[in-house]
């Protein structure tokens, strides 16, 4: 069956994706947490958050009923898409990627000036390389009913 990474910016809906995803039957994995995700120290000195390469690998290769859905955008995600069906690229204007950031509750990410200054680099800069590697993109302003449907079509049957 079909494994789809949901990735993006934040703000674009990927967490309610999956939340919506699940309540409909899916297998969802949320990467931004400690089991999925660590902070490595990069040999500039700067910190990079990138996926756990035994656990996002064990999960892809051990996954072999029904659809898997797998939010994340990590600095280290291409070097798994050949584990993937599908890479879908949630996207959607920097005015309403700000605007849900400021309403959300479930997240404190983005509340800060420099987090949002951050958010807006990361679209001009990271979206574009998102966007070339997906094999889907799907218009995130859409109702999260719509998003959802077209993720199951891309996962098939």
């Amino acid at each position: 069956m079909a494994k789809v990474l949901i990735t993006g910016m934040s703000g674009t809906g990927k967490s309610t994706a999956l939340v919506h995803l699940r309540s409909r039957g899916h297998s969802t994995v949320d990467t931004d947490t400690d089991a999925w995700s660590q902070w490595v120290t990069l040999t500039d000195g700067s910190t990079d958050w990138v996926w756990r390469d035994q656990a996002i690998t064990g999960l892809l290769t051990g996954h072999a009923t029904g659809s898997l859905f797998v939010a994340g955008c990590k600095s280290d995600q291409g070097q798994f898409y050949p584990l993937f069906d599908h890479v879908v690229l949630l996207s959607a204007p920097a005015e309403v990627l700000l605007a849900r950031i400021t309403a959300r509750t479930d997240n404190p990410y983005g509340k800060q000036p420099e987090e949002r200054d951050a958010v807006l680099n990361h679209l001009a800069i990271v979206e574009p390389l998102l966007r070339a590697t997906a094999t889907a993109e799907i218009d995130a302003t859409a109702p999260i009913e719509r998003v959802v449907q077209q993720l199951e079509e891309l996962a098939g049957p």
